[in-house]
């Protein structure tokens, strides 16, 4: 049968994302929490707080650098997994143990922080790269593939903000321990009968041996995050390295690859369009990842959370967006293929530029919600639900495009490297996040301090929303318009005759 007519998808697909459930019920359940454990039990400030959040979250899209590259040179997809599941099971412990000592929990808090940074770099990259050696060279399943599993690993960020935020900070840190405890004994017990491609070949780079200076970089690795993680309380300086850091690797890593003399023109290009992409990913995933900062203190203390009498907690609205990616999923594969089979499908660049509009759209309708917003006043709730849903629909318009992209234009030689810079744009929108969150008026009502960012002056909740606003949709107009130019360096049509190395996933 021809690849083209091929339909449904292989075993191996719905396992990966079985295992990536339980990951980012780990991470999503951690994370739902953190801003609050931070400000509520450690009594940290809310600037601090989310700048020490953009620094965590910054960084766990950093590390896929590292793995990325240990796996492609040593470790192998299906090792770095196992080794990076179990750093995070064991991060989030440490959490667990940070949460039961109270406010003299720091010391173990950064100890967890840790743990987690790394795990998450062996993990990450390792498991999107898989799905996508699942299936042939070409095969046009792959984007329906990456929808499917970023559908599936939902589940696990919908049930994780209503099971660990429901419980105090201790327990709720140890759920996401034991969650990720599950999805690496699942991976360890099936990984040999799922992980085969449709010829029944095995997938996944080979296990080499490790030498000296790995594990050297690897040990390094967990000093130098400790370090960067406590250098401001260590020196008592306002420096912020971690920025430094993040940012560095982000113009370093372009300029790294694309001077390897082993790359043609075709796939030098290619890797050009990955780059420009992941540029504009930074202004969506900054916007959008104040979901778990800035958005959840705005939940906590200026939503209206009663329902028939009983009070919702704020993490409750971070299962809003993983329950509208698996309502919508669906809805969004179909209207992809109705566009494909009417040759009207958008291309990923035309795609990620409607998910950046989409994202400017949803704070459009939040500062509404506020304007005007009075001392001691709360908005309803439908207002930040709202702004979930229409964020939501823009991230499928670029999450699993994005993956989907990287993995069909990347050499195979460079996937994991490739899907790890990817995550690296990640790394600068989850700092810049953190930066943004931080400028957030200060006060119950939003209003207890003026902040600026580049110039433009915020006094209150509605500013604070309209930068998101410019930001992204001056992003989302910059893309459209370059979109017809990517298309072309992408080189769609070449896929076959002239990346013949794709032809053996």
């Amino acid at each position: 049968m021809s690849e083209t007519v091929k339909t449904g998808h292989p075993k191996g697909l719905y396992f990966l994302f079985f295992t990536e459930m339980w990951e980012r019920f780990s991470y999503y359940g951690m994370r739902a929490i953190f801003i609050l454990f931070m400000t509520k039990i450690l009594l940290m400030k809310d600037a601090d707080a989310s700048q020490i959040y953009g620094s965590y979250t910054g960084l766990v899209y950093l590390t896929p650098l590292l793995g990325g590259y240990l796996c492609d040179k040593f470790l192998g997809n299906r090792r770095s997994i196992i080794i990076g599941g179990l750093l995070m099971a064991l991060g989030q412990f440490f959490m667990f143990l940070s949460a039961s000592a109270g406010a003299d929990g720091v010391s173990l808090m950064w100890m967890g922080l840790t743990s987690i940074i790394i795990g998450n770099g062996f993990f990450k990259p390792n498991i999107s790269t898989m799905v996508g050696q699942l299936y042939p060279a070409n095969d046009r399943r792959i984007d329906s593939a990456f929808t499917i599993f970023y559908m599936g690993i939902n589940l696990g960020a919908f049930f994780s903000p209503l099971i660990c935020g429901s419980m105090d900070f201790k327990w709720g840190f140890l759920a996401a321990c034991i969650g990720m405890l599950l999805g690496l004994v699942a991976f360890i017990l099936g990984q040999k009968k799922y992980l085969i491609s449709e010829e029944g070949k095995e997938i996944g780079l080979p296990v080499k041996k490790l030498d000296a200076k790995s594990i050297g970089m690897i040990i390094g690795s967990i000093a130098i995050i400790f370090f960067m993680l406590n250098f401001k309380q260590m020196f008592k300086s306002d420096i912020d390295i971690i920025s430094y850091f993040i940012y560095g690797a982000m113009v370093a890593m372009p300029i790294l690859i694309l001077t390897d003399k082993s790359l043609n023109k075709i796939e030098t290009q290619r890797i050009t369009v990955i780059f420009i992409l992941a540029f504009f990913v930074i202004f969506f995933w900054g916007a959008f990842e104040q979901a778990g900062a800035s958005l959840t203190l705005f939940a906590d203390r200026q939503t209206e959370r009663t329902l028939f009498g009983w009070e919702m907690p704020a993490s409750y609205f971070q299962s809003v967006n993983p329950l509208a990616v698996i309502s919508i999923a669906p809805i969004m594969t179909m209207v992809w293929g109705f566009l494909y089979a009417r040759k009207l499908e958008p291309s990923s660049p035309k795609k990620m530029a409607i998910g950046l509009g989409l994202v400017a759209m949803g704070y459009v309708v939040i500062a509404i919600a506020v304007k005007g917003l009075g001392l001691g006043e709360k908005v309803s709730m439908w207002w930040l639900i709202g702004l979930y849903v229409i964020h939501t629909i823009g991230e499928l318009c670029l999450s699993p495009i994005g993956l989907s992209m990287v993995s069909k234009l990347a050499p195979l030689r460079l996937s994991s490297l490739m899907m790890g810079t990817w995550f690296l744009a990640n790394a600068a929108a989850n700092k810049f996040a953190g930066t943004l969150s931080a400028l957030i008026p200060g006060g119950e009502d939003g209003t207890g301090g003026a902040t600026s960012f580049i110039g433009f002056q915020i006094t209150n909740l509605y500013e604070f929303f309209v930068l998101f606003i410019i930001m992204s949709g001056t992003a989302a107009a910059i893309l459209f318009v370059l979109s017809s130019w990517l298309e072309k360096k992408m080189h769609n049509d070449h896929l076959e005759s002239v990346d013949l190395e794709v032809e053996n996933r």
